[in-house]
């Protein structure tokens, strides 16, 4: 059974960073994609970024313009664990920061959160103005 727990989250002043864990569990995850999305209080879940899976093995990012520059996000296959590092905060980053993680199935575009079968809890970031 996969798990994902979101761990990281906080409160913290504009301005600040804040760095997010993703601990995944029950299978080996290093050919999948892991990703990040946010869902704010009565706004739709909203992708922040990934960290994709290539047919070549390796793996590259990808990032919401809204985040980009300011957030990173890694991964550590070994330890079947994702971050995302979020520098620069900004009041309206606040939210509940959801992991995800993403079987390699043709057509995913890794944005939308039905490309994507599991779920953390989420973890909530408050960034204070």
């Amino acid at each position: 059974q996969v798990q994902l727990v979101e761990s990281g989250g906080g409160l913290v002043q504009a301005g600040g960073s804040l760095r997010l864990s993703c601990a995944a569990s029950g299978h080996t995850f290093s050919t999948y994609t892991m990703a990040w999305f946010r869902q704010a209080p009565g706004k739709e879940r909203e992708f922040v970024a990934a960290a994709i899976w290539s047919t070549d093995s390796t793996h590259f990012a990808d990032y919401a313009d809204s985040v980009k520059g300011r957030f990173t996000v890694s991964r550590e296959d070994a330890k079947n664990t994702a971050f995302l590092q979020m520098s620069s905060l900004k009041p309206e980053d606040t939210a509940v920061y959801y992991c995800a993680v993403g079987l390699p199935r043709y057509g995913r575009r890794w944005a939308m959160v039905g490309d994507y079968d599991y779920w953390g809890q989420g973890t909530q970031v408050t960034v204070s103005s």
